[in-house]
């Protein structure tokens, strides 16, 4: 990474048109995680709400599913 590498927040703002408050963010997240991506820089809280909405769809689905197959068979014993 540049900044490691001895560059200034300064010259990196400067060089490649950054946000100070960006380029704090990345080296912030890579600091942490070393990684850029935001999947690997999510709190514990995002992670759980991910995996929340994942599971509701899933059940959604599933409801939906049911539905449609209580139908079938009120049909099919008429």
């Amino acid at each position: 990474m540049l900044y490691q590498q001895g560059k200034t927040r300064s010259e990196l703002v400067l060089q490649y048109e950054l946000t100070p408050s960006a380029l704090d963010r990345w080296i912030k997240q890579y600091s942490t995680t070393g990684s850029f991506k935001t999947k690997d820089n999510l709190s514990t809280e995002d992670n759980e709400l991910l995996a929340l909405r994942k599971e509701n769809k899933r059940l959604l689905m599933e409801n939906d599913i049911l539905k449609q197959a209580t139908l079938i068979m009120a049909r099919k014993s008429q």
